[in-house]
């Protein structure tokens, strides 16, 4: 048996197919774990969530920003992005039952010395910590009053984790950390006006994972999210969005030797980008 974690698909479908080829993956006795942002900006999301849904336990995966941003769009909330390419899902025969499963997925997932996220973690937290604060905003999406969490859930203040905080703000604060952080202050107040290198760090922030002394480095994370930042193994961090859209590869790692598999992006995926 092995595991494989795989860096952001997001509906480059092509990509990630020969992807399991080239890791030989099986998935009667192996394991995915996806980082997240299955959809969306590829040209397959459908082909993607049907064939990742249909791996039933074989495949572990968090939300990512993109996935969320498909279920709040599928309920009228949310801005929509120029290059959003989830129609394809918002008008499919099968789209309740896509959605339903997406929703129950976990927002973070730990599994002794490994904790998954899509983005990653603010420094207080530990992985045990992040893992009880994820349940709560599971909890919000499957429950009945889920779309109210959609309608509540954009925006980014508060931009800092406080134990105090309560309802929306409380949720959002744990989804803007686990889906779209990047930079942060050594306080752990999160900055989300820039996407690109670290070279390009607001003035007093550094990426989450250099905050000295963060609480959840005794773990190995496992992330995505951060096409700019490539490929980056660490002893507690395999950052593995490579930016197959962009032209880059997309990454797989078997986490039992950390053997690394790529495959390049095809052309008609980074020409739908």
């Amino acid at each position: 048996m092995a595991t494989y974690a795989i860096g952001d698909i997001q509906g480059c479908f092509d990509s990630f197919t020969r992807l399991l080829d080239r890791c030989s993956f099986d998935p009667a006795q192996d394991q995915l774990w996806l980082v997240g942002d299955l959809v969306n900006r590829g040209p397959r999301s459908l082909e993607t969530l049907r064939f990742v849904r249909g791996l039933g336990a074989a495949a572990i995966t968090v939300l990512g920003n993109h996935d969320l941003s498909l279920l709040m769009a599928a309920e009228g909330f949310g801005k929509r992005g120029k290059g959003d390419t989830f129609e394809d899902i918002l008008d499919a025969p099968d789209r309740d039952e896509l959605l339903d499963w997406l929703r129950h997925q976990r927002l973070c997932h730990v599994e002794g010395s490994y904790c998954l996220v899509h983005a990653g973690l603010l420094p207080q937290w530990t992985a045990r910590k992040a893992r009880k604060l994820a349940a709560e905003v599971e909890a919000a999406l499957r429950g009945p009053g889920w779309r109210e969490l959609m309608a509540n859930m954009w925006g980014s203040e508060p931009a800092a984790w406080q134990d105090g905080l309560k309802g929306w703000p409380r949720l959002r604060v744990i989804i803007n950390a686990m889906t779209r952080m990047r930079f942060c202050s050594p306080k752990g107040v999160m900055d989300f006006r820039v996407k690109g290198e670290v070279a390009k760090a607001p003035k007093g922030t550094m990426p989450w994972f250099d905050v000295p002394e963060r609480r959840s480095a005794d773990t190995v994370l496992i992330t995505g999210h951060w096409s700019a930042l490539g490929l980056k193994i660490m002893p507690n961090l395999l950052a593995i969005d490579s930016g197959c859209l962009w032209g880059g590869p997309l990454t797989a790692i078997r986490l039992e030797d950390r053997t690394i598999f790529q495959v390049d992006c095809s052309t008609e995926e980074i020409r739908a980008w």
